[in-house]
């Protein structure tokens, strides 16, 4: 806690992650896999490449034959990828070779073309490879039964490809966790809809379930409750079997803020109410049976925050990547900083110049918790800790970096 009460960002992060587990293990196609988390370590089915193989066009010979140049050589074959040369290559001998296509029995070095003159059935060598032997050697790249990617490895395209050529058609991956995202307020309309005069259009829930969906998780749009304890019920009622709930709005203790009251109806068990953060003091995190409840303010900066700083590691935590905070980068201030010198840590939106080693840190002017323009324009954010002073252009700094 707080000298004013309030818990500390670090402490409330420890409290949502406590005991979290990954989620259970499945199956996927190989095609399904990117972007999932790996349950176990991919081991290679096959050796790759499976046989000595051209690395470029030309012509496969013995290195004896080419000791002495210019050497003339018998061709008695050909080789491309696909279809290799049934034989064995015996002395003065040489077959024509594209890349990809298994070496030859008795061949060591390939040749490449333009180092050759033919005749029909005559190859002259004029010059030897200077160093290579232009043969990529069997198992070169990896080998049967091979370990090469561990448990806890975020496919990427690359590694899916690495995958696919271990032989591995299925891939034992982590649930994705299934986010159920709610939004509350009468003053809230869908996106494509015309607002009347005192409403606006819903936008938190939005760039929530597209967090969620980057660090690996499955998110579900609730849709919008209204400000009446029924209506925040029965859709709170779709998030049955949900792994996470997030509620935006409804979390501060006006006459209209019925989220809490109504998750408390649902059984759940409140964990904390009120961290020392800004923006998005008023945060509220408990859990219904096994599903854990992140209640969000309704502003949209303090929503996509809070959904930063504590919703991202808990996802990450369940699809199996481990809980840590945000990672942050290393930065230098390219103006002067005010002291925080209130009772809450500051997270200020901040552009990241990086044409410059290390990047240079710039806050956005406005940083009012409403405005989702500057928020957009922003590439991260700048932590000022409580009690923080006041800081000159060139100090160091710690940004927490936004998507790419």
């Amino acid at each position: 806690m707080t000298g004013h009460g309030l818990l500390s960002v670090a402490e409330a992060l420890a409290r949502i992650l406590d005991g979290v587990e990954p989620m259970p293990v499945e199956e996927v196609a190989l095609e399904a896999a990117s972007g999932r988390v790996l349950a176990r370590p991919i081991v290679a089915r096959l050796t790759q490449p499976p046989f000595d193989a051209a690395a470029m066009d030309g012509y496969a010979v013995r290195a004896a034959d080419i000791a002495t140049l210019p050497a003339t050589l018998d061709l008695i074959g050909e080789a491309s990828a696909g279809h290799g040369f049934d034989g064995t290559l015996g002395a003065g001998q040489c077959v024509r070779i594209f890349t990809g296509a298994p070496v030859p029995d008795g061949a060591d070095v390939v040749v490449m073309q333009e180092d050759t003159a033919r005749d029909g059935a005559k190859v002259t060598i004029v010059a030897r490879p200077s160093s290579a032997t232009h043969v990529r050697p069997r198992g070169g790249d990896f080998a049967q039964g091979q370990a090469l990617l561990a448990a806890g490895h975020v496919l990427t395209p690359r590694s899916v490809t690495l995958a696919a050529a271990m032989g591995q058609p299925t891939l034992t991956v982590y649930r994705r966790p299934r986010v159920a995202i709610l939004s509350t307020g009468d003053e809230l309309v869908a996106p494509g809809t015309m607002p009347g005069p005192d409403q606006i259009v819903a936008s938190n829930s939005y760039g929530l379930a597209a967090m969620v969906a980057a660090a690996g998780g499955a998110p579900q749009l609730l849709g919008i409750a209204r400000d009446t304890r029924q209506d925040i019920e029965t859709k709170l009622a779709l998030a049955e079997g949900a792994d996470v709930l997030v509620t935006s709005g409804g979390a501060s203790v006006g006459e209209y803020d019925l989220v809490a009251p109504a998750l408390e109806a649902r059984g759940m068990k409140l964990g904390f109410w009120k961290i020392a953060m800004r923006p998005g003091k008023p945060l509220i995190f408990g859990r219904i049976g096994t599903q854990r409840v992140l209640g969000l303010p309704g502003n949209p900066v303090s929503s996509i925050v809070c959904g930063h700083v504590f919703l991202l590691p808990l996802v990450r935590a369940l699809v199996g990547r481990g809980g840590a905070p945000e990672p942050s980068v290393r930065a230098v201030l390219g103006h002067d900083l005010s002291a925080n010198d209130g009772p809450r840590t500051y997270y200020m939106r901040a552009r990241l110049d990086r044409g410059t080693s290390p990047p240079t840190a710039s806050t956005l002017i406005d940083q009012d918790s409403s405005l989702l323009s500057p928020l957009a324009a922003a590439d991260g954010l700048l932590v000022r800790e409580i009690g923080a002073p006041a800081m000159p252009a060139g100090t160091a700094v710690e940004i927490i970096p936004f998507e790419a």
